[in-house]
């Protein structure tokens, strides 16, 4: 008999309200292709737990800001460790899959990433700027983002928040990595419209920089994207590691490249599986 095809729980939140794109079908055309190698059920994030013993592994993707079902999401990151469950990405994240402490960390590092601190009233370690960034802490998709003078900058403010310059930046670039191999870049030409994006060809010391992030971050499998701002002085600097459900952003590549990347994540998911059951015994 032939050997069982590989069961994946595929967790997404369709009905999610991205701005400027359609989670949605980005994750109906990745399943449609996923199944040529594996029996695929989808499901939303808050039904994870539940359902996870029942597949050989568990991908997360497009399941939204984690801040909409905090106590599903917990739940479902304690069962799966407790349980040696595979996921995918792996639960060992240093981006913002462990929210966004990193920041302050690569700060701290003199990493080039755009200076961060954890409290309004540590503005003084931050470049002068006339207007900052206040963000919370386990934010995601701009949520709770504000951008304020400087004279608001350094009030008191409720929840857990990090402090930013504003960052008057030329273009924001998205590198996109499959294992710790690079696939794609897109950047968006306009500042104002950050999900009109076009592909990008990387100089070598783009992909050096993209590459400086991924392996600080030591993840052997999964999929990342680095996104970085061109400041005015011409440099690139971190804006985002995004570990745990990184938007691809698919509809915006051409066919071969958008191919190559379906291969490569299928390659890298039948590794990650392969290795998953090694260690499992």
């Amino acid at each position: 008999m032939p050997a069982a095809r590989p069961r994946i729980l595929y967790v997404t939140d369709l009905a999610y309200p991205a701005r400027g794109r359609r989670y949605c079908d980005e994750d109906i055309f990745l399943t449609s292709r996923l199944r040529e190698e594996f029996d695929l059920a989808l499901c939303h994030p808050r039904d994870a737990a539940a359902l996870m013993g029942a597949f050989d592994a568990v991908v997360v993707r497009n399941s939204g800001p984690v801040l909409g079902y905090l106590d599903a999401h917990e739940e479902f990151r304690a069962r799966a460790l407790a349980t040696g469950a595979p996921v995918y990405n792996p639960l060992t994240g240093r981006g913002d899959m462990a929210g966004k402490q990193y920041l302050l960390d690569l700060t701290d590092a003199g990493m080039p990433v755009v200076p961060t601190v954890g409290r309004p009233e540590d503005l003084h370690r931050l470049p002068r700027a006339d207007r900052y960034v206040v963000k919370p802490r386990l934010g995601a998709d701009s949520h709770g983002l504000r951008i304020v003078p400087a004279a608001e900058a350094s009030a008191p403010v409720d929840g857990d928040v990090l402090v930013q310059p504003y960052v008057d930046f030329a273009y924001e670039v998205s590198f996109y990595f499959v294992d710790q191999d690079f696939q794609y870049a897109l950047h968006a030409p306009d500042p104002a419209a950050r999900w009109r994006l076009e592909p990008y060809r990387p100089a070598p010391g783009d992909l050096d920089f993209a590459r400086r992030f991924v392996e600080w971050n030591t993840l052997a499998h999964g999929i990342q994207r680095v996104d970085a701002c061109r400041a005015p002085g011409g440099e690139l600097l971190l804006v985002e590691l995004e570990d745990l459900n990184p938007y691809l952003s698919l509809d915006a590549l051409d066919d071969r490249t958008r191919d190559a990347f379906v291969a490569a994540t299928t390659v890298s998911l039948h590794r990650f599986l392969r290795e998953s059951g090694d260690a499992r015994g």
